[in-house]
């Protein structure tokens, strides 16, 4: 598209510099002969002396033909006057039978009622407009198909290896995500391309493995309670005259209250997804601590240190969920002792849990915060809990861009440290 306007100037100018010599060689003839005239030296019969000029003529104010070149005739070949003495009128005609057309200068030879002279030249198809405007249209059509040509190829080329990367990338299903896609050498935008598709399909192998355990684990949480509970109620079943009735009530309560305990963690982090687009506030550790222990009825009453005026933007539910969890998890290990502390620590607000129990080892402080994990050593889940606590605070607390870490205990068990970015 851009070679259309391109040619129809290239056109314009070629034409334009044509007119230009053929005005000048006519121009300059009717000046010889101009001078011819004035002087009184011109015959009957004249000769053009200007290359290119074959017809002259020099025509009377009441247009008979004074004198006049061969190939012009006896008939003046214009009626062109120029407007005033000395001055000169070009102008082109196609009207007359010669082929091609005429340009054609007049000059009056000495002032007004002078005899007029018309000086011209033929102009062949060659240096006609309009075949000027068909060579360049076929120029530029023959062009613009050659630079097609040229983007079709080099466009192929160019879009060759992302249909590669394309057909690899359709083999990829759900159950072959461990396929990757062959990485070319090089460090261009393809090869760019083709290594930031294989981080995502790693990562999206990594989530999709990490659903699919946490489905199965969850499936087996849920099955055990669901299990126990079947038994008992079966046996009260075929056995309803020596069952203990209040005590198969507490019994399945209690399956009850875990398989709800377990249901009411799985919302939890399911929830955590899209918490991101709920409204966030400040919120005082401090205040929301006190809160939360004037709340509960341990077997241990934690000991408090709580700076005043640490705040933290975020969901003030989630992060009382984080210290709930916590506080849960160290009373159901704790000896005598459990610790909480707010403090500040520079740009970051720390909340520190710790307690007094048998510790967690350092091989297992990343694997501890994840879901369903069981550790063998006393802070298993046979104290009670769902396996789900310590997942859901990491949860929470790296979606307010802080991090949560097991340290040793100054009691000699753990503890658990969060730090969130201080509210500004």
């Amino acid at each position: 598209m851009v070679l259309i306007p391109m040619a129809l100037v290239m056109s314009k100018m070629i034409s334009e510099a044509i007119a230009d010599l053929a005005w000048q060689d006519t121009q300059q003839q009717a000046v010889v002969a101009a001078a011819a005239v004035r002087a009184g030296v011109l015959p009957r019969a004249i000769k053009p002396s200007v290359p290119g000029v074959d017809l002259l003529q020099v025509v009377s104010p009441n247009g008979h033909v004074l004198a006049t070149s061969p190939a012009a005739g006896s008939e003046p070949m214009a009626k062109l006057v120029p407007s005033s003495g000395g001055s000169m009128e070009n102008s082109q005609t196609c009207a007359n039978a010669s082929p091609g057309c005429l340009r054609i200068t007049a000059l009056q030879a000495d002032g007004p009622g002078s005899p007029i002279i018309y000086a011209a030249r033929r102009t062949t198809t060659l240096t006609s407009t309009t075949f000027v405007n068909a060579i360049v249209a076929a120029q530029a059509a023959v062009l613009t198909a050659g630079v097609g040509w040229i983007a079709w190829e080099v466009t192929g080329r160019i879009l060759r290896p992302v249909e590669a990367v394309r057909s690899q990338l359709a083999t990829i299903t759900l159950n072959h995500l461990s396929d990757r896609i062959a990485e070319p050498e090089g460090d261009d935008e393809i090869a760019k391309l083709i290594r930031t598709l294989n981080q995502t399909l790693l990562r999206l192998e990594r989530a999709t493995y990490e659903q699919r355990r946490f489905v199965a684990d969850a499936s087996h949480e849920l099955r055990t309670p669901l299990a126990g509970l079947r038994v008992k109620l079966e046996e009260a079943q075929l056995h309803p005259q020596g069952r203990d009735v209040d005590g198969l009530l507490t019994e399945t309560l209690g399956d009850v209250d875990r398989l709800q305990a377990i249901m009411g963690d799985l919302l939890m982090l399911a929830g955590l997804g899209s918490s991101a687009s709920m409204t966030r506030e400040k919120v005082d550790l401090a205040d929301l601590t006190r809160t939360e222990l004037d709340r509960r009825a341990d077997r241990i009453p934690p000991r408090a240190s709580l700076a005043e005026g640490v705040t933290v933007e975020g969901v003030s539910s989630q992060l009382t969920r984080v210290l709930t969890n916590l506080l849960d998890n160290a009373q159901r290990h704790a000896r005598e002792q459990v610790e909480v502390e707010v403090r500040r620590d520079g740009t970051q607000a720390v909340m520190a849990v710790r307690d007094d129990g048998p510790g967690i080892p350092e091989a297992d402080r990343e694997r501890v915060f994840e879901r369903f994990t069981r550790l063998d050593t006393a802070r298993s889940r046979g104290h009670g809990g769902t396996g789900l606590g310590l997942a859901i605070a990491s949860d929470v607390v790296r979606s307010h861009s802080g991090t949560i870490a097991v340290l040793d205990s100054a009691y000699g068990g753990a503890c658990f440290e969060v730090r969130l970015p201080l509210a500004p």
